[in-house]
């Protein structure tokens, strides 16, 4: 696919992120590319590997947010008086 034909990284959902950038290691692992193409598409690699370590952080946290929101708050009786009986 040419560079003009490409779905632009952020258009991408994750999974076709993730397949795109599979992809693109297999090609460069392949050592079949040129110098020119190996570079365009460890480019397009590096993009989509910051577009989805991104989304990932995203992710985790709202994960962590939904999780902090399910966490009940200590009660009187649970919160630790030992200060005061000393």
């Amino acid at each position: 696919m040419t560079e003009e034909n490409r779905t632009p990284v952020d258009d991408l959902t994750f999974r076709q992120g993730m397949d795109e950038l599979d992809a693109i290691v297999a090609q460069l692992e392949g050592n079949t590319l040129e110098l020119e193409d190996s570079l365009a598409a460890y480019e397009r690699g590096v993009a989509l590997l910051r577009n989805l370590r991104g989304r990932l952080d995203t992710a985790q946290q709202k994960v962590e947010v939904l999780m902090g929101q399910m966490e009940q708050s200590a009660t009187d009786e649970e919160i630790d008086t030992s200060l005061h009986k000393a």
